[in-house]
């Protein structure tokens, strides 16, 4: 998968999330966002990595009941909960 800086070394939270084509076998094709990230920022590609899946789920196991849904899907933190 794909996650921002905001979350793997800031520390933040999912706050958006969204399931795309893989783009090879070992990709899950989840992409991960804190939701407070500009758009100079996601073009930034240094301000990204990728990762395994289950390393995103140990910074922020809410999005675990999440990830077998289809390509295409997409979800938002409701502001200031778990869900």
């Amino acid at each position: 998968c794909i996650a921002t800086d905001h979350i793997t070394v800031l520390g933040k939270k999912v706050g958006f999330m969204y399931r795309e084509q893989s783009e090879n076998q070992e990709d899950s094709g989840w992409r991960f966002f804190s939701g407070e990230e500009t758009q100079d920022y996601v073009d930034d590609p240094t301000n990204m990595d990728i990762y395994s899946l289950n390393t995103i789920a140990n910074y922020d196991p809410t999005i675990i009941p999440y990830l077998n849904a289809a390509i295409g899907s997409s979800f938002g933190r409701v502001k200031g909960t778990n869900r």
